[in-house]
């Protein structure tokens, strides 16, 4: 990923990027004159992410890989998952069940590695299921098995919606992330939540906020090049109310200072909360960039994580390119932390993801691999360096486990367990 990029350093959208970008705006802008005037934020969100048949991941927008707007994990090559078979296989002997619910699969790319894996460890008859609620990505997710595996792709099976019961293990890599947040601003005598509205046709971004004002370190989020054939009110602006009790509570006790902005992940907690009340037997492994609270809302971050992909370029603007760009934000797992308590789980491991994967074998993997193969050695080595250093994703990214029923100690957090600092 590019370091962030000022909006007119973003490729030029193609004519059908264009038309699309002007679908996405316009319900947008529905659901806003439907609200009176403004929507909060993760709403804003939730449309151009999630929007059926529209929004980024509900359409054909979303682009995995070297090729598309960014890269995860499994993307990189099979060490991701060879390292994360091997927990999972620990868990299976420990559970008893040979179970995965892949929650939010991407490309399908660590699936397909997954079953491969299984079968190459011993374990060929694994059920597996998928809960993705993008059509869009399921049929990509349907491609990417049967092409990869073939033989074992009738052991896949997709899910639109929660089963009644889990069992086993729940993998969510790259999940909590996406999902929408509420953002807000600290003033002197209270919190306001952030909100999205029209704004007027590529003004001088003095509608930023409901007080005329721009958010300290927002972009305006209207310009020439991305708003909807010009026409004028296609734009869309920052404003701002008074916070809900429940942001207002979670907030006020962090004593942040005057114009601090961040985020909650009030709908990743949610999301836990579901999965704690389905959870019969068996282990959740989150995976994903973020920090514990202290590092989340830290004095430097006082612009929050909010962050948007495009081509692999990563800027802070997201209210343009609706529908063409991720947005994301950083997860605040001491949060998940407390929402998995919450929901009766225990909190059973917590790492970076470079000790995680050195915990899972991954030196094994690295030695057991043919180095007299020249390219193939450097393709590994060059993997083994994104999915471990401190400069990519070693250290930013972090693993998470939850559970119901399971006491015994996991390989992935065996060299490095930082639950005191959640």
């Amino acid at each position: 990923m590019q370091p962030l990029s000022p909006e007119s350093d973003l490729p030029a959208l193609a004519p059908a990027e264009q038309a699309h970008c002007e679908r996405v705006a316009a319900e947008i802008r529905r659901r806003i004159e439907a609200a009176g005037g403004a929507i909060d934020f993760s709403a804003f969100m939730d449309a151009a992410l999630y929007t059926p048949g529209l929004g980024y991941y509900a359409s054909d927008g979303a682009t995995f890989g070297e090729a598309g707007d960014f890269v995860t994990a499994p993307e990189l090559g099979p060490v991701f998952a060879r390292c994360l078979a091997r927990q999972c296989k620990e868990l299976f002997e420990q559970t008893g069940v040979q179970e995965i619910l892949e929650a939010g699969a991407g490309s399908g790319a660590l699936a397909a590695e997954l079953l491969a894996e299984f079968e190459h460890l011993g374990a060929p008859h694994v059920r597996y299921r998928i809960l993705e609620l993008s059509g869009a990505l399921r049929a990509r997710q349907q491609k990417t098995v049967a092409a990869r595996v073939p033989h074992l792709a009738a052991r896949v099976e997709w899910l639109d919606r929660w089963p009644g019961s889990v069992r086993g293990v729940v993998i969510a890599n790259e999940l909590l992330d996406a999902l929408p947040v509420e953002r807000f601003r600290v003033t002197g005598s209270s919190i306001l939540q952030l909100q999205v509205g029209i704004g007027s046709d590529f003004g001088d971004g003095n509608d930023a906020s409901a007080a005329g004002r721009r958010p300290p370190g927002m972009a305006a989020g209207r310009t020439k090049q991305d708003q909807p054939s010009g026409r004028p009110g296609r734009g869309f602006a920052w404003r701002e109310r008074p916070a809900d009790a429940i942001v207002s509570e979670r907030v006020t006790p962090l004593g942040l200072p005057e114009g601090y902005i961040s985020e909650l992940g009030l709908q990743a907690e949610a999301w836990v909360g579901s999965l704690g009340a389905r959870l019969e037997h068996g282990v959740a492994l989150f995976i994903d960039y973020g920090f514990p609270r202290a590092e989340f809302y830290h004095p430097q971050r006082a612009t929050g994580t909010l962050m948007c992909h495009f081509r692999h370029r990563a800027h802070t603007d997201p209210l343009i390119r609706v529908g063409l760009q991720d947005i994301t934000a950083h997860v605040d797992f001491s949060a998940i932390g407390d929402a998995s308590r919450a929901a009766g789980l225990h909190v059973l491991g917590y790492t970076s993801q470079a000790m995680f994967l050195l915990g899972c074998g991954l030196d094994e993997i690295v030695a057991a691999s043919d180095a007299s193969d020249a390219a193939t050695h450097l393709r590994l080595t060059n993997e083994v360096n994104r999915l471990t250093s401190p400069a990519e994703m070693g250290e930013l990214f972090k693993v998470l486990a939850v559970g119901r029923g399971v006491d015994g100690p996991l390989r992935g957090f065996s060299l490095n367990d930082r639950r005191s600092r959640l």
